[in-house]
């Protein structure tokens, strides 16, 4: 099933939540929401779902309009961040609640629920009370739920938001594997801008009701289009520039010329947006880097690499090396920082969201 938003407004009294939002999830594809509190994503799904329904624009299943169906006719399955499981029934009870709604043969509702039991993973469980379970446990049965009836829209806000690192890790690869064996069409709401990079075919970053820009994790990571994205996806070294020469893609920032990819005609200020990743330690660096004077303020230890914090000019830059290279580092001891201008990314100051 496809779904088409097309210039979704919603107000809640003075407040303007969703703003002219336009957006097509493919069929099969997993899109996800992302974005600051009060951004509009809650928002925007539960329009999908019907919870809400928009001041202006329209929601479209393939080619029908659904903006006055009521939520138990769009064939939706949802998940929310509560999991919402009735504590008086059992795993299979709370799983075969809304094939019982709808009036499904019992053979044939037994069935289904032991279907569900084996995709999700929950053999052995079907006669325990959710207040017996983990929450990774209930987790997949309000997805066993969910899927129960056969949607063609699968919601999910927020459904790992309230487990642990490791079951979140696990638990989201499971999601995506059964959203994928299934073949349906999914929007997924997180805040968590790692989740998101690791589960989505697409990611739609959110802004203010409007979406800043929709694309691949890669995309979305390596080349954002606002500096908003930038900062907000994963970690970026923001620096304020101006251009000197569009011909030959020089900025000053700071008193210091660096060379960056300019866009041909390129004038007045500029952002130059730098992955932690992509800036090396050292003095060695080759003649074609750009190359900045700092001093080593805060070593961090997150496993497989160390990130440096390293004063430059007085603002602070964030860098990540293995972990092998950091251990003859010293603090506040000077440093020098390295980059190839291609691994930058260059954005207009205040560009503009996506209508």
């Amino acid at each position: 099933m496809r779904i088409s938003l097309r210039g979704l407004t919603k107000r809640f009294g003075a407040a303007l939540a969703v703003d002219g939002l336009s957006l097509d999830v493919r069929p099969g594809e997993l899109v996800s929401l992302v974005g600051g509190s009060g951004c509009g994503k809650t928002t925007t799904l539960r329009m999908i779902a019907g919870f809400e329904r928009p001041d202006a624009g329209q929601i479209l299943f393939d080619d029908r309009v659904v903006n006055g169906v009521p939520p138990r006719r769009r064939n939706v399955g949802i998940v929310f961040q509560s999991y919402a499981l009735f504590p008086t029934m059992t795993v299979a009870d709370n799983i075969a609640f809304g094939l019982r709604v709808a009036h499904w043969p019992e053979p044939k509702l037994r069935a289904r629920v032991a279907e569900m039991v084996a995709l999700t993973h929950l053999g052995g469980l079907e006669g325990r009370y959710a207040n017996q379970l983990s929450g990774g446990q209930q987790q997949r049965v309000a997805l066993a739920r969910a899927l129960a009836r056969r949607p063609e829209v699968l919601l999910l806000d927020e459904p790992l938001s309230a487990l642990d690192a490791k079951i979140r890790l696990r638990l989201r690869g499971e999601l995506r594997r059964i959203q994928q064996d299934l073949g349906i069409t999914a929007v997924y709401v997180t805040h968590d801008q790692e989740e998101a990079l690791s589960i989505a075919d697409r990611i739609a970053v959110m802004r203010a009701g409007r979406i800043e820009q929709i694309g691949g994790p890669e995309e979305i990571y390596a080349r954002p289009q606002t500096e908003f994205v930038a900062d907000f996806v994963g970690i970026s070294n923001l620096l304020a520039c101006r251009v000197v020469s569009a011909a030959n893609g020089v900025v000053d920032w700071e008193g210091e010329r660096l060379r960056v990819p300019l866009a041909p005609g390129a004038d007045g200020a500029v952002i130059v947006s730098i992955r932690p990743e992509k800036l090396s330690v050292g003095t060695d660096a080759a003649a074609d880097r750009n190359r900045l004077q700092g001093v080593l303020e805060v070593v961090t230890f997150l496993g497989p690499f160390v990130r440096l914090e390293v004063t430059v000019h007085g603002r602070p830059f964030w860098v990540d090396v293995p972990t092998e290279r950091a251990t003859a580092l010293e603090r506040r001891k000077p440093l020098t920082l390295a980059f190839v201008p291609a691994d930058c990314v260059v954005l207009p100051e205040g560009a503009p969201a996506v209508p």
